[in-house]
């Protein structure tokens, strides 16, 4: 008995839309880095990048349980002595790219390396409910009603 692994060419991906309006972060990060590996498909295989294309909108109305949106700290370092910067949730949700909140969220659950970043590529994220990709006729996938704790009002 041989174990199924599966060809790029044996791979069909979907386009799958989420709203992530009343989401809270963790739980949407979660089901969209299971999706952009393949895991949810019986011919998954981990070597081979067999996920699904994810665009996800309204990424600037998610919501961070607790006081995660306070107290919640993004640090980077710009790479000069003493060049360790940081950023609130609520800074970066009130700025220009709130957007950036779920993509790191989403980055951090992928394994990091070439794959992880490809399989990053195949992620859109807009912050308002319009998107460039309606001829792909992506398929809605509705996360709120998968668990009741995947949704909180703001």
């Amino acid at each position: 008995m041989t174990s199924y692994s599966a060809k790029a060419a044996d791979i069909a991906k979907k386009w799958v839309l989420i709203d992530a309006k009343g989401l809270v972060v963790g739980r949407l990060a979660t089901i969209v880095a299971l999706r952009l590996r393949g895991k949810h498909k019986p011919t998954y295989t981990p070597h081979v990048d067999d996920g699904d294309n994810i665009i996800i909108v309204n990424a600037e109305q998610i919501v961070l349980t607790g006081r995660k949106r306070e107290k919640k700290v993004y640090r980077h370092h710009t790479g000069h002595i003493g060049g360790i910067k940081e950023r609130t949730a609520k800074y970066i949700l009130e700025s220009r790219f709130p957007e950036r909140i779920v993509e790191k969220a989403v980055e951090r659950m992928l394994p990091r390396g070439p794959l992880g970043r490809v399989q990053l590529g195949n992620l859109r994220v807009y912050k308002g409910p319009d998107h460039p990709h309606t001829a792909q006729q992506p398929e809605a996938l509705d996360i709120a009603v998968m668990n009741r704790k995947n949704s909180r009002s703001a």
